[in-house]
């Protein structure tokens, strides 16, 4: 049984650095853009037909089963030529094994012991080694994109072999596990995932964003995913790991400060973006890291904007011949529809904070302070959830809330994506704002505001209001109009 299928790196001449500052290794050749971990045959972008790219509206792709959304996401993005960290990927078969046998697949330790062999060949350093280690990450990778539900593990290494190849299992089974814990299983219920798929596991050489004053880590759309504008927008960190952008926990920086400070990252950065979604047709967003001067590559998703912002960059792309009215048109969902003509609040409101739309709409609610208070008191009535930022064990709360708000954060966070698939508003990054749940309240310029106090939040400009607040709809949207005049057009299907 084939539990392993290996990545490679996208081109030759592509340099990692190894764990021990100072040192670099030299990736595979080119054209190994995917390569079995362990013996068998290879998978290849565009192989027998298959589009190898994660899951998109109207289906998932046969790749995305096997390898799951992530490393399909992977293959296709070394298959446009951008650089990945080399790595393989244990499929969501053996998951399900695991899940359903409660042990370890047969034949898996072997594969992956193969896999690991291959992996340092690859990269000139030693799993367990002391002068050259090799660490890995060793990340969930469903078949449809979870956000952090899962579990993740960075750096995984030991002082030998040995003790570094049972970190190794004990990850990898914990990534398993993960499928089952209660926030991902709730998410799944909210979005309507299968309970049986399983994740791929993706265990990939380290990059590291916080090796130097040249390295840093960031989360880029192709456009604005607010208003679905032609710009790259994002977060990034200097001198940081990715789950220090993702978790919300450390105030970023724009994505645009990355121009200045690493042009040739920018660039490249730039480039990655068009490709990615002139491939996919579609907007895309995209995790990196940037490991003294050179980019990686280590996720991308295409899709999941909300309301206006789906709408216009769907009539963008049809204007710029990338897709077609008819796609235009079926793209769109009935949900983002209605979110299209969101309300606002309206100006003149007495303002208590401000800080980043992250996910447009108005909701007002109580303020609840924790996660399982929020799921208490929406039995009650409506509730916004008031965070430092949230995590995936928030989930349950998130899910109960009616709009979401961090003290912390950016637009690319983990209460922002998760507020966004839920079509929920949020803002995050009210930085004048202090949530103290010990206390019972939440701190403002203007004192202390209790749990349970109502207050009205917006979800596109950042306002947070105490109190009920008035709302005024949107102004009528071009581009809404005109995807709604192609649908008339379009003939009804016998």
């Amino acid at each position: 049984m084939r539990y392993i299928h290996g990545l490679s790196p996208a081109a030759a001449g592509e340099t990692l650095s190894p764990a021990v500052p100072g040192e670099t290794l030299s990736p595979g050749a080119r054209g190994e853009t995917l390569s079995p971990g362990a013996r068998g045959e290879t998978l290849s972008p565009g192989a027998r037909g298959e589009t190898l790219s994660p899951a998109v509206p109207g289906g998932i792709s046969a790749p995305a089963l096997v390898i799951g959304g992530k490393g399909a996401g992977l293959v296709t993005l070394m298959g446009l030529g951008l650089s990945v960290p080399p790595g393989f990927v244990v499929s969501t078969m053996a998951c399900r094994e695991f899940l359903r046998d409660g042990r370890w697949p047969d034949g898996l330790g072997e594969s992956l012991g193969d896999a690991m062999g291959e992996l340092e060949a690859a990269t000139g350093l030693v799993f367990g080694g002391v002068e050259r280690p090799l660490l890995v990450s060793v990340r969930s990778g469903a078949a449809v994109s979870m956000p952090g539900m899962m579990a993740t593990f960075l750096n995984v290494g030991g002082p030998t072999p040995a003790e570094a190849g049972r970190r190794l299992r004990q990850s990898v089974e914990a990534v398993f596990a993960s499928w089952h814990t209660p926030r991902a299983t709730t998410y799944r219920e909210l979005h309507d995932i299968p309970h049986d798929l399983g994740t791929a596991v993706v265990v990939q050489a380290m990059v590291f964003g916080d090796r130097d004053g040249r390295s840093g880590s960031g989360v880029a759309f192709s456009r604005d995913p607010s208003t679905g504008v032609r710009v790259p927008y994002g977060d990034v960190l200097f001198g940081h790991q990715g789950d220090d952008v993702v978790s919300g926990r450390t105030a970023t920086r724009p994505l645009g400060e990355l121009a200045g400070r690493e042009p040739s990252v920018w660039a490249a950065l730039l480039d990655g973006l068009d490709r990615a979604e002139r491939h996919f047709r579609d907007v895309c967003h995209v995790e990196f890291t940037f490991e003294s001067g050179r980019l990686w590559f280590l996720q991308v998703r295409p899709g999941g904007l909300a309301g206006r912002a789906a709408v216009r960059v769907a009539v963008d792309l049809a204007d710029e011949g990338i897709i077609d009215r008819a796609t235009a048109v079926r793209r769109v969902t009935s949900r983002q529809l209605r979110a299209a003509r969101t309300p606002r609040i309206r100006p003149g409101s007495d303002i208590l904070a401000r800080g980043v739309g992250a996910s447009p709409g108005v909701a007002t609610g109580r303020v609840a302070l924790t996660a399982d208070r929020a799921a208490r008191m929406a039995a009650a009535g409506p509730v916004v959830l008031v965070r430092p930022q949230t995590s995936p064990l928030d989930m349950h709360g998130l899910a109960a809330a009616a709009g979401i708000v961090t003290t912390v954060g950016g637009p690319t966070s983990h209460a922002a994506v998760v507020a966004r698939s839920m079509g929920k508003p949020a803002v995050v990054g009210a930085a004048t704002l202090t949530a103290d749940p010990a206390s019972g309240c939440v701190h403002t310029p203007v004192g202390p505001l209790p749990e349970g106090t109502l207050i009205t939040i917006d979800g596109t400009g950042g306002e947070v209001v105490n109190g009920p607040a008035e709302t005024t709809t949107a102004d009528a949207d071009p581009q809404l109009n005109r995807l709604l005049t192609w649908a008339a057009d379009m003939p009804v299907p016998p």
